[in-house]
């Protein structure tokens, strides 16, 4: 492929209701969109879910543009073709870091890539699924009322597990009231590294409430401390945060880290390291899923393409377009085939189509750079 034009666009899109977890609030959502346009006529999309402060991530909309503006499509200047996405990386691989920026132009790049070969863009990965299980994920309710509404609105739409976010003070009497509530529902709990180890007594007595899994409970950088944890819980640790490549996943391997991780396409710099991590996982039989960063329906295709791989054993964060958005900016919209089940689809590349009029209104800058001329 050679690549003739780059377009970054600022996306802010309002949530349907504002999204909670123990590091922040989320109203607004931002990301940068990607465009690629090939000598050959076809447009990739992809997106990097990056938000305007640096609490999930340090990475934000404006290092993004930065490292794009300064490195990225300077180096890509000098020679726009590619023959597959992963040259791409190589290309830029002395820039350290910024792994979700680096993925917003590799999932173009594979969107591209498979659009060249007329395919799915799932089949071109390796996929061994042609549906996927969604799992659902609440934010920090803090009214145990609600929580409890919500879980039955989720069950109602076959949800195929109910995820919440806990923190200090709102982590064991939910769950009893929900077992208590709901019996023996799939259900887990995301602390997005709110505790210590000091917070041991917490996770024990989680033990009796026979959760999947307790995700990142401990530091987002750690992974010595999290298996000392996993010794002392029978509750399987899964490890979001502290994943960020496979490194990574062969260090908290080795060390007992985990029995269960969260890939974040995003997080870990794109599909070629979730294809490694899942290569890696599969030999060594650990189990994976999918997890989410509050996508528009572009990033949330890369997502349903990369739960058809073969370790995934648990239902993915990946729900319709509706449960965060009022309007996508893809059509069609990401909705289930089936109770509680997405299907990647047929079409080349990712599937979807992104409204432009939709894209253009929920732009707040747009940036264009030219790398091929005649």
């Amino acid at each position: 492929m050679e690549i003739e034009r780059i377009v970054l666009y600022h996306v802010v899109m309002k949530l349907r209701e504002d999204f909670e977890t123990s590091f922040g609030k989320t109203v607004d959502r931002h990301c940068i969109v990607f465009r690629v346009d090939s000598s050959d006529g076809l447009t990739g999309w992809g997106e990097a879910p990056v938000d305007d402060e640096p609490l999930y991530s340090w990475e934000t909309v404006d290092t993004t543009l930065y490292v794009y503006r300064e490195f990225i499509i300077p180096i890509l200047m000098k020679n726009p073709r590619l023959n597959h996405p992963s040259e791409y990386l190589d290309r830029v691989k002395r820039i350290r870091g910024y792994r979700i920026a680096k993925a917003g132009l590799e999932f173009a790049l594979w969107d591209l890539y498979s659009k060249q070969l007329k395919q799915p863009l799932y089949k071109v990965l390796g996929g061994v699924k042609n549906e996927i299980e969604s799992g659902v994920s609440i934010g920090v309710i803090g009214d145990m009322n609600r929580l409890l509404r919500l879980i039955g609105y989720y069950l109602e739409h076959n949800y195929k597990r109910i995820k919440i976010k806990i923190a200090p003070s709102w982590d064991i009497e939910p769950v009893k009231i929900i077992r208590r509530e709901y019996g023996d529902i799939p259900l887990q709990v995301d602390a997005n590294a709110a505790y210590t180890l000091e917070h041991v007594s917490v996770f024990k007595e989680l033990d009796r409430y026979g959760l999947l899994m307790i995700e990142q409970p401990l530091s987002y950088e750690d992974l010595y401390e999290h298996s000392i944890l996993q010794d002392m819980i029978k509750t399987p640790i899964c490890l979001d945060e502290s994943i960020k490549n496979l490194y990574d996943v062969k260090a908290g391997y080795k060390l007992g880290s985990y029995r269960v991780i969260n890939v974040k396409p995003a997080r870990v710099g794109g599909l070629t390291e979730t294809l490694k991590i899942n290569e890696f996982a599969e030999k060594n039989s650990i189990p994976i899923w999918i997890g989410g960063m509050l996508e528009t329906g572009i990033g949330r295709a890369f997502q349903v393409a990369a739960a058809t791989l073969s370790s995934i054993k648990y239902p993915n964060d990946i729900s319709e377009s509706t449960r965060y958005y009022e309007e996508d900016i893809v059509e069609p919209p990401w909705c289930f085939t089936k109770p509680g089940i997405l299907k990647p689809l047929e079409k080349p590349g990712i599937g979807v189509e992104v409204v432009y009029d939709r894209l253009l209104r929920y732009s707040r800058k747009i940036y264009e750079y030219t790398l091929h001329t005649r």
